[in-house]
């Protein structure tokens, strides 16, 4: 039997993410909830000492019941207060009244091969020539030039214009960006010329952060410096700093396809692999002083918090550091037998301070991790003691070094098998959530992650080793004579050698990983939030019934099993009986989408075939979602299975311009309509339901109502103009016409009814 008193927050942290999670999914709109939470909170509190006076079961469950309600809504009580938009001086207030706007700098900024990102915190705005105070945060982007430096946190700009609200996914199926930068408190976007906008002054929000990403600049130049390979030294600056904007697209996609994206990111392993390396030493060293157990514990905190600082307190750099400073205390203060409560309370401070936390992917994927392994790699490990295994094989008989290799084998083996225990155990608990946001599950982890972690362990200590050895040698050069510098610099350089062996090395057992075993990787996988949850409980109840042998647990866990084959079943029927016709949203690109249940053909009527960016960023998502296989290309109407044909313009034919046919398709009923140039009222009249618009067509409504006729649906896709569409869409409706602009708007999308044929 478990007793709760013992781990609070293994019941008070989940309760607080049901109220984070349940104001985030209905909104933080609505009259404040702080009197309800509050007066929830002591209807508890006086419940719980009215309870401990009954000594009564009953009782103190009600109690209990109602102090886990209480917490829930304080959390969503919580999120509602964090919510910038409900402020009244938010930048949402103002719309598109703002002529111009005062800013700081307060992110990280994003360097791109072509642009910076960064956001904005909005100070003040100007309205109707008056100048005003403000609050909001504005995704901002700006050109790459040489002349223009990297925007620099804290620094105070003037911009000139409105940023626009944050526009929603454009193609079925894409990323919500919209929602990732809500989620981030972040609601507007603009792009900033480099003549939009000027430097005031550099006044930083918060010094302490200004003073760390300075530092961690710095120590990015010593890679630089010292590492020469442009791929080494990219992945080292993420390996050590988490500084990624010099990663290229190819080493990405190997990491992502082989499971080990994790360890580009500074976070638990790194913050992990210091502390261990530091508690070991210190016990080597000092394990027998008096009270080693709380000063070393003090120096450990001290160790991994001036790594988060000198790594520029990123948002995952400092999860993981609160999460192991609350086990380090926890460890100190001989609470150590209760991690998962200590983790509770880790989770639980870290959403306190910002809830919104609790839909940060990495957030999930680290403490769902972490739970997993301290619960699953003992057990794991345990079913198999290779160790004693190879122990047995020694016999009295035998020669020493015989039996001494005997023991060797099986404390290396015994090493790998632990290694094996932690990759699976961590992959239990997030096989779910991968599948969710990655679409993917890369069966080569466990490969991967066997030959990468230790290398890539070995590499961190030795990169922070030449930070070290870096900072000791400007030390002493400073007050030994000058010539003593140059023969300092070879420790530096020494270390620095073998780190980017260690690096390189690093990275080719990576892509040996993704080339030899590409086919391991199994790709578009569309799991819905209803199935995600399925796939938990499925996984919830498999351990339990592993742990107990209890029937009832494996009854559970077939319910769930034939629940979840349900869902697929009726994805799937639901997905076969849909018929639509899609114009998608690629800038420049003309690009529509023929789907019949599961299966598509796209066509590219500009005789330009999509690049792989374009698929993967615009059509991918959609075709994981309806689970899709082997979708059809065409490139201008070549080798289709769409019924098309031509309606040549008669006013061509006179040379008065170029032939400028009108491309007409009949799919499933629906007919449609492609124009791409001027055509005149005496071109044969053919009724369509759908007209594309394309390349800026210049037609007149009169001339779109006497051809095509006048209930037609006016499509202007993605190769047309800004002000081209929104002139013409303006002219349109005051026809009466029903129009759609892909650019703005969106994809089109024409559902085509079951009796059409």
């Amino acid at each position: 039997m478990i007793t709760w008193a013992m781990f609070p927050f293994v019941r008070y942290t989940p309760a607080l993410i049901v109220g984070i999670a349940g104001s985030l999914y209905f909104g933080a709109t609505g009259p404040a909830l702080w009197p309800y939470a509050t007066a929830l909170a002591a209807l508890a509190t006086l419940l719980i000492f009215w309870s401990v006076r009954q000594h009564t079961p009953a009782a103190t469950d009600a109690a209990g019941a109602l102090a886990l309600l209480a917490v829930a809504g304080c959390g969503a009580a919580l999120t509602q207060q964090a919510t910038e938009s409900r402020r009244a001086d938010h930048l949402l207030r103002w719309a598109d009244q703002v002529e111009c706007y005062q800013a700081v700098v307060d992110d990280y900024t994003v360097a791109r091969p072509t642009t910076f990102a960064t956001t904005l915190r909005v100070q003040a705005v100007r309205v109707a020539g008056r100048w005003r105070r403000a609050s909001g945060r504005v995704r901002v982007v700006l050109p790459r030039t040489t002349d223009l430096g990297a925007p620099q946190y804290g620094e105070v700009w003037l911009v000139n214009g409105h940023p626009s609200p944050s526009k929603p996914p454009l193609n079925p199926g894409e990323f919500d960006y919209r929602r990732y930068l809500e989620l981030r408190q972040v609601y507007h976007q603009q792009f900033v010329h480099p003549d939009q906008y000027r430097v005031l002054r550099l006044d930083p929000p918060n010094p302490l952060i200004a003073v760390s990403m300075r530092a961690s600049t710095r120590l990015d130049e010593v890679f630089r410096h010292y590492i020469k390979s442009k791929r080494e030294y990219a992945i080292a600056s993420a390996l050590v700093l988490g500084l990624k904007d010099d990663v290229d697209a190819a080493t990405k996609q190997a990491y992502t396809a082989t499971g080990t994206t994790h360890i580009m990111a500074v976070s638990g392993l790194q913050v992990g692999l210091l502390f261990a390396a530091v508690s070991w030493l210190l016990r080597k060293l000092l394990g027998r002083a008096r009270g080693f157990r709380l000063w070393s514990a003090l120096l450990g905190l001290a160790v991994i918090w001036s790594y988060a600082f000198l790594t520029g307190l990123s948002a995952s750099v400092l999860r993981a550091t609160v999460m192991f400073t609350i086990i380090i205390l926890g460890r100190a203060f001989g609470r150590q037998d209760s991690i998962f409560n200590t983790l509770g309370v880790a989770a639980f401070g870290l959403l306190l301070w910002n809830p919104f936390l609790v839909a940060d992917v990495g957030f999930q994927l680290s403490f769902l991790a972490v739970l997993s392994i301290v619960y699953g790699q003992p057990r794991i490990a345990r079913q198999l003691d290779v160790a004693a295994y190879f122990y047995a094989r020694r016999r009295p008989w035998q020669p020493r070094l015989v039996q001494r290799a005997w023991q060797a084998v099986g404390g290396f083996l015994n090493v790998v098998w632990q290694a094996v225990a932690l990759s699976l155990a961590a992959q239990v608990a997030t096989f779910a959530l991968s599948l969710y946001y990655f679409h993917q599950f890369p069966f080569s982890f466990l490969l991967a992650n066997l030959v990468a972690v230790p290398i890539s362990s070995w590499a961190v200590y030795v990169g922070i080793g030449l930070l070290v050895l870096k900072g000791v040698a400007l030390a002493l050069g400073a007050v030994l004579p000058a010539g003593a510098a140059a023969w300092l610099d070879w420790l530096p350089r020494g270390a620095a050698w073998l780190f980017e062996q260690l690096v390189w090395l690093f990275n080719e057992s990576i892509f040996w990983v993704s080339r030899h075993l590409a086919g391991w990787v199994v790709r578009d996988i569309h799991v819905s939030a209803l199935q995600m949850g399925l796939l938990f409980g499925l996984i919830a109840t498999g351990l339990a019934w592993l742990s107990t042998r209890r029937l009832g647990w494996l009854g559970g866990l077939a319910a769930l099993a034939v629940v979840y084959a349900g869902s697929r079943v009726a994805a799937a029927r639901a997905v076969a009986a849909t018929r639509e016709f899609i114009v998608y949203s690629i800038p420049r690109r003309s690009a529509v989408g023929f789907w019949q249940g599961a299966a598509v053909e796209f066509v590219t009527p500009d005789s330009l075939p999509l690049t792989e960016t374009e698929r993967t960023y615009r059509l991918l998502p959609g075709l994981i979602q309806r689970q899709a296989r082997s979708p059809r290309y065409a490139v201008g109407w070549r080798g289709t299975t769409i019924p098309v044909h031509c309606v040549a313009d008669p006013d061509s034919a006179q040379g008065f311009r170029k032939p400028g046919p009108v491309v007409l398709a009949q799919w499933r009923g629906l007919r449609i309509g492609f124009v791409a140039t001027r055509i005149s009222s005496a071109t044969q009249p053919t009724a369509v339901d759908v007209l594309v618009l394309r390349r800026n067509a210049r037609l007149r409504p009169e001339t779109v109502a006497a051809v095509f006729g006048p209930r037609v649906w006016v499509v202007f896709d993605s190769s047309c103009k800004i002000w081209y569409a929104a002139r013409q869409d303006s002219s349109f409706r005051a026809q009466g016409f029903r129009t759609w602009d892909v650019a703005t708007q969106g994809a089109f999308r024409c559902r085509v009814p079951a009796t059409r044929r």
